[in-house]
C-alpha cells in the first residue's frame, strides 16, 4: 500500500512539472523512484508504460489544434523509436545497482540544463517562423533522444525541444506539438522493449496504475499552475529537485563520511535557494517575457 501511494504521489508530481513545463515527466519521476530504492530498469519501464496514455492523448490533442508537421514528427520517431527499443533491451540486462548511478548523472546533468534552459534561455525563438529542419539532424537526434530517454526514464522532450527551437526560423507550436505527439511512439516502443526483455512478471501493475492515476489527477492542476506561476520559477524548483535528489543518490555511492554529505547538502540547499531568489528577481525586472509562456 504504501508503495501505490508512492508511485501516485510521484506520478501527481512529475505531470504537474511535466504539465506546466511541457518537460521532465521522465527526468522527475526516474529520480525520485531511484531516491526510494527502485531499481533503475523497473523505474524505467513503470514511467514508459504509464505514459503511454497520457501521451496518445496528448498527441491527439495537438493535432486537433494543428500543432504538428508530420514530416518533423516522421523523421524524428522512426530512429527514436528503435533506439528507445534497444535502450529498453541494453538497461533490462543490466545490473540495477551497477548503472544506478550513471543514471543518476545523467539525470542531474538534465536538472541543470533545465535550470540553464529556463533560467537563461527563455527569449530563445519566441516568434519563429516556417524552416524546415534537415533530415541529418533529425535522425541522429531522434536517435540519441529516444536511446537516453529509455536508458534515463526520461529525456525525450528535455533534449529534442530545446534543440530544435534552437534552430532559427523554427515555429516553436510546431516543434512543442511534434515533439509531445511524436513521445508516444518512443514510449511505446520502449514499454516493448521492457516487457520483452525484462518481463511481465517485472512489473507491478499496481504501482503502473497508481503511477497513471496520480498523473491524470494532476494534468487539470497542472493547467492551473502554468497560469499563475511563472515559468523561471518552475524551472529552478524543477532543476533544483532534480539535482538535489540525484546528488544523494550519487553521495551514497561515492561519499562515506556524514560531515562531508552534510555539507555538500548544505550547499546544494543554498545554491537552490538563490537560484529561486534570482528567478524571482528575473521575473520582476521582465514580467513580459513570462507573459509569453514559452513552454520548451
Amino acid at each position: 500500500m504504501q508503495k501505490l501511494l508512492l508511485f501516485a504521489l510521484v506520478g501527481f508530481f512529475a505531470q504537474l512539472i511535466d504539465g506546466s513545463l511541457g518537460m521532465a515527466f521522465g527526468a522527475t519521476s526516474s529520480s525520485l523512484l531511484l531516491m526510494f530504492g527502485v531499481a533503475p530498469a523497473v523505474a524505467s519501464a513503470s514511467i514508459h508504460i504509464s505514459e503511454i496514455a497520457t501521451t496518445a492523448a496528448s498527441g491527439v490533442s495537438h493535432f486537433k489544434f494543428g500543432n504538428v508537421d508530420k514530416g518533423l514528427m516522421i523523421r524524428l520517431m522512426i530512429p527514436g523509436s528503435i533506439s528507445a527499443f534497444l535502450g529498453a533491451a541494453l538497461l533490462s540486462n543490466l545490473n540495477g545497482e551497477l548503472i544506478k548511478p550513471f543514471i543518476s548523472i545523467f539525470l542531474l546533468t538534465m536538472g541543470i540544463y533545465i535550470i540553464y534552459r529556463f533560467l537563461f534561455k527563455m527569449d530563445m525563438n519566441q516568434h519563429g517562423g516556417n524552416r524546415k529542419i534537415s533530415t541529418i539532424v533529425l535522425i541522429p537526434l531522434g536517435a540519441v533522444s529516444g536511446f537516453l530517454d529509455a536508458i534515463g526514464g526520461g529525456g525525450w522532450g528535455p533534449i529534442n525541444t530545446p534543440l530544435l527551437l534552437s534552430k532559427k526560423g523554427v515555429n516553436p507550436r510546431l516543434v512543442i506539438g511534434t515533439v509531445s505527439t511524436s513521445e508516444f511512439a518512443i514510449t511505446l516502443s520502449a514499454s516493448i522493449g521492457f516487457l520483452m526483455f525484462l518481463g511481465w512478471e517485472q512489473i507491478n501493475w499496481l504501482w503502473v496504475g497508481a503511477f497513471a492515476f496520480g498523473g491524470v489527477f494532476a494534468a487539470p492542476i497542472a493547467a492551473w499552475l502554468v497560469r499563475v506561476i511563472p515559468l523561471y520559477l518552475l524551472g529552478a524548483i524543477v532543476g533544483g529537485l532534480i539535482i538535489v535528489t540525484n546528488a544523494h543518490i550519487l553521495m551514497n555511492f561515492l561519499v562515506s563520511d556524514s560531515s562531508i554529505k552534510n555539507g555538500i547538502y548544505l550547499s546544494l540547499f543554498l545554491g537552490w535557494g538563490l537560484l529561486l531568489l534570482f528567478a524571482i528577481y528575473r521575473n520582476k525586472i521582465n514580467p513580459k517575457k513570462d507573459k509569453q509562456r514559452e513552454v520548451s
